[in-house]
């Protein structure tokens, strides 16, 4: 039967009975054939893990090639693909698999026909990863300018990687060097003693933890400990130097940063 034929004949049928079912089964055996391909395709991307099967991917993506436009929206439909979804899911179970309970089907068409080589039918496996659900009642950290003139009197922490500095675009003789995402001008005393490229804060989502790094480029003065350092945290009434380093200076709610004269708070409440 050309392929074209088992297209429409399924996207007749399957409104009608439950993928797999004794009726399809018996009324049209090609579509039983169609669900075995799938079930086999995605039973061939499982592990054998301490004597059990095991398919660890939570996404099944079904590519049909040879779709007329026409009838294309039949099968990317979200029914078809919970249709698939289901039918995948007992097949796995009833051959006793292991797989995650998030186990999705994503289902694409193409208008063109296989080449010579190539099948009408392609089951692919990959893992989705969710993206983290924020923590209820609890804002993204901020830094919020508390004296000089910037190009924005706060900025929410919710890039991996934040610069501080003046202007937003830095160049070197050789070409751009950095974009400052919180840019100091040079309108007043205050923001005219922030360097370009002045510090950093960075964001781990493993940690949760924020960090002040000194980006400046100075020399340290031996018989002066901290007086070209030019980047502080004053934290509980005291000052803390922040040096060039690896792993930069851990911030904590309500650490104010003072860039030279300027001062920005960080703020994550």
């Amino acid at each position: 039967m050309p392929i074209t034929e088992w297209i429409e004949k399924l996207g007749r049928v399957i409104f009608e009975a439950p993928f797999g079912s004794a009726e399809i089964a018996r009324d049209a055996p090609e579509l039983a054939e169609i669900r075995l391909a799938i079930l086999d395709e995605v039973k061939a991307k499982s592990h054998r893990v301490s004597g059990r099967d095991v398919f660890p991917y939570n996404v099944v993506r079904i590519r049909l090639s040879g779709v007329p436009a026409d009838q294309a929206k039949i099968f990317t439909g979200r029914f078809f693909a919970q249709f698939c979804e289901q039918e995948v899911r007992a097949g796995l179970a009833k051959s006793n698999f292991r797989f995650p309970d998030d186990l999705a089907v994503d289902v694409e068409t193409t208008p063109e026909l296989p080449g010579p080589k190539e099948h009408w039918l392609v089951v692919e496996a990959e893992t989705r990863v969710k993206p983290a659900a924020p923590a209820q009642g609890k804002r993204a950290a901020r830094l919020v300018v508390v004296k000089g003139s910037a190009n924005q009197n706060e900025i929410t922490l919710q890039k991996a990687r934040t610069n501080i500095g003046r202007t937003v675009d830095v160049y070197r003789s050789d070409g751009p060097s950095r974009r400052n995402d919180l840019a100091f001008d040079e309108s007043d005393e205050f923001s005219r003693t922030v360097s370009r490229e002045h510090a950093h804060v960075t964001y781990s989502r493993q940690t949760g933890e924020y960090r002040l790094f000194n980006d400046r480029s100075y020399k340290p003065d031996t018989t002066r400990p901290g007086a070209n350092c030019g980047l502080w945290i004053i934290r509980d009434g005291l000052s803390h130097e922040v040096h060039r380093g690896e792993r930069g200076v851990k911030l904590e709610p309500g650490d104010e940063i003072h860039l030279g004269r300027a001062i920005v708070k960080f703020v994550s409440k």
